[in-house]
């Protein structure tokens, strides 16, 4: 690993990683042991990984997993998901987006959104609905630091400053949002598929069909190209960021969110996106 200047044998990386974790949990104050935690679960090596470390390490980690509706590609997922939760004796929870809504295919037909974007809104939705409703403190997701330096990347080149605000590892509670983190942040995608298979966690390694043409897939390979004649550049973007440019953001200005008369969640409209989503798919 130049960026981090190690070279270590596979027992030595699973300590190095999970001492790291431990680092960065205390680092962003992002739970402790009190916390009832949600994790995020695709069925991909990140989240899988995440939640069987947290397990390890003692947190009380459940985990909701959603069903997009994506043919083979989702079954596989679910699978995965189901497999480490007979292993970690650990609950998973499961929302069918066919049977809540339609699967993403559908849905795609039905707007002008991309797939990614319609993926993106109902799993924001859903987790935060699911954790609000059911009492838990935190939910957990598993993006790396390719995740958030290629959003990142994205969000300066077209100055988004909305998103740019909120390009956080931590997003506190606030109007009925629940506590986001990202404990994996600091590693790789490499790291992650690594620490995953050196402790025999199976996780579906297809890429998501819809994905292909992401525009985060062409920032990812721009900055792995930087990164190869530069190792520490990305987790230099992304560290400089959150010290430098993320303070002078203020990252609470949600003064114009209201509750969603349909469903209740926070909107910063009248009705929210899931619910006009809800609406254009039953026409």
């Amino acid at each position: 690993m130049p960026h981090h200047r190690l070279a270590l044998c596979g027992k030595d990386f699973i300590n190095w990683f999970e001492r790291y974790t431990k680092r960065t949990l205390k680092e962003f104050r992002m739970f402790s042991h009190k916390d009832k935690i949600l994790v995020a679960v695709s069925g991909g090596k990140d989240s899988l990984a995440l939640w069987y470390l947290l397990c390890k390490l003692g947190y009380r980690a459940d985990a909701l997993h959603i069903n997009l509706g994506i043919g083979e590609y989702s079954e596989k997922s679910l699978q995965k998901s189901r497999d480490l939760s007979l292993r970690l004796k650990a609950e998973l929870f499961v929302v069918d987006l066919s049977k809540e809504l339609a699967g993403i295919p559908e849905l795609q037909e039905k707007t002008v959104r991309e797939a990614c974007s319609i993926c993106g809104l109902v799993k924001r939705y859903n987790f935060n609905k699911f954790a609000r409703e059911k009492g838990y403190s935190v939910v957990a997701t598993g993006h790396n630091l390719d995740d958030e330096t290629s959003s990142l990347l994205s969000n300066v080149l077209n100055w988004n400053l909305k998103y740019l605000g909120r390009k956080s590892p931590v997003l506190e509670e606030e109007k009925g949002f629940v506590k986001k983190v990202k404990p994996f942040c600091k590693f790789t995608e490499k790291e992650t598929a690594l620490y995953a298979l050196l402790n025999g966690i199976d996780f579906i390694e297809e890429e998501c069909p819809f994905s292909k043409d992401a525009s985060t897939v062409f920032y990812k390979e721009l900055l792995n190209r930087i990164e190869e004649k530069f190792p520490g550049t990305k987790l230099r973007f992304y560290l400089e960021y959150i010290r430098k440019i993320l303070p002078k953001f203020n990252q609470t200005d949600t003064t114009d969110l209201k509750k969603c008369k349909i469903c209740g969640e926070p909107s910063p409209t009248d009705v929210c996106s899931f619910c006009r989503l809800k609406e254009i798919t039953v026409r």
